[in-house]
């Protein structure tokens, strides 16, 4: 299989949101809730203090531009109005009073910024990706692209293409319903483009607003664990068939796996105010079965040495801290300690979506740690529940 790879480039969202802040920002909007007199410590559950987004905390919770009277229109609701045989001076009184009440953003009036920004965070990942592989757009052959949470048509693909620019003829791959597994799954589908054709430059960039998901009306708990988790972030690699004097890892395997049954677990819905993360309390339990399934994987494809391998370092992307245990507690006997010390520094600031990964490795490679000949697991669970992962050598 092998395929090198370049450091990432990492984009954080540039405006610092406290956890702080959100809280609150709920507090004071679902004071009743059945949770609120907990809100505190299910904050403090998620030991994220702060996460970037690529737009303010104010854009997320302000009101749209329209009124209580968006819907029907004011000619209408006066017509409605005065067959009910409302005075007219009754009626002007209800027209001004649903003309003050503010009316929940549109779909567009979420989407449009937060896709605006996808576009510039992902160019400028891009662009710094192929800085750190010492490459320039005219070389990619192909680009991997994925964002998630701002559904767009043409997508951040054909948006690059034009903003790098890339030549006429690279391919374009997008991918906008990887979402968790777009950092590994993109990984091993460029390790399967470039083994067909070692020449071959790939491109991955990964950029999510997970931000748009932040929904002020719900109030319900799963609505505020997402308010709370979610980072914005944009990625970048470079995948090559050839190893350059930039690639860092090597990767030499790739394993699927889909959980039967469980799509309705963690969703995505667009309603009329914008894009609804839905989350069920089960998921964990879920995704922690594709992490014995990814386990019994690494036994088989190591049968022959069980006691002389082990991974240097596991890039783990599971989506929450319970998982992160779980895997920590179902690992191996003799794994040493310490294997998921990026995978946690990266969630202290916020769960990335597709681009965790990408981030965790950039850590693990900054920290400088690592020596050539480590052994590299890197895995990441989705909404489906589906999952990749893949084992490599650090160069």
């Amino acid at each position: 299989m092998a395929a090198y790879l370049c450091p990432p480039a990492v984009i954080h969202g540039k405006h610092t949101v406290e956890t702080s802040q959100i809280v609150a920002e709920v507090r004071g909007r679902h004071p009743h809730a059945v949770w609120a007199p907990r809100i505190d410590g299910i904050a403090a559950s998620t030991g994220i203090e702060n996460r970037g987004w690529m737009l303010p905390l104010e854009t997320a919770v302000a009101p749209g531009n329209g009124n209580g009277l968006r819907a029907a229109g004011i000619g209408p609701a006066r017509e409605a109005l005065a067959r009910d045989g409302f005075t007219e001076q009754d009626v002007d009184r209800v027209i001004a009073a649903l003309e003050a009440i503010p009316a929940p953003q549109t779909v567009q009036e979420r989407t449009a910024p937060a896709w605006a920004a996808v576009q510039s965070y992902g160019e400028h990942a891009a662009r710094g990706a192929l800085q750190i592989a010492g490459l320039d757009a005219a070389d990619v052959d192909c680009l991997i692209a994925s964002h998630s949470t701002t559904p767009a048509l043409p997508g951040l693909d054909v948006a690059l293409a034009n903003k790098l620019p890339l030549r006429g003829d690279v391919m374009l791959l997008p991918a906008t319903q990887w979402a968790c597994i777009a950092g590994t799954r993109s990984l091993a589908l460029a390790a399967d483009l470039v083994a067909a054709d070692p020449d071959r430059v790939v491109l991955v960039v990964i950029a999510e607003a997970l931000s748009t998901t932040y929904q002020p009306a719900d109030d319900t708990l799963e609505s505020l664990i997402v308010r709370l988790l979610f980072a914005d972030t944009a990625v970048a690699a470079v995948v090559t068939g050839r190893p350059r004097p930039e690639s860092i890892l090597r990767l030499d395997a790739a394993w699927h796996h889909t959980l039967p049954g469980t799509q309705d677990l963690h969703r995505l819905e667009t309603r009329a105010d914008g894009t609804h993360f839905v989350m069920d309390r089960r998921g964990p339990r879920a995704v922690q079965e594709t992490v014995t399934a990814m386990w019994e994987w690494l036994r088989v494809r190591y049968q022959d040495n069980p006691d002389s391998w082990h991974p240097d370092v596991l890039l783990a992307h599971p989506g929450g801290t319970r998982v992160l245990e779980y895997m920590e507690q179902t690992m191996p006997d003799g794994w040493p300690s310490g294997l998921l010390d990026y995978s946690r520094d990266s969630y202290t600031s916020g769960n990335r979506g597709g681009a965790a990964v990408f981030d965790i490795l950039r850590r693990a490679h900054d920290a400088g740690r690592q020596e050539p000949g480590d052994r590299a697991v890197l895995y990441a669970a989705a909404p489906g529940l589906t999952a990749t992962a893949l084992e490599g050598e650090w160069l």
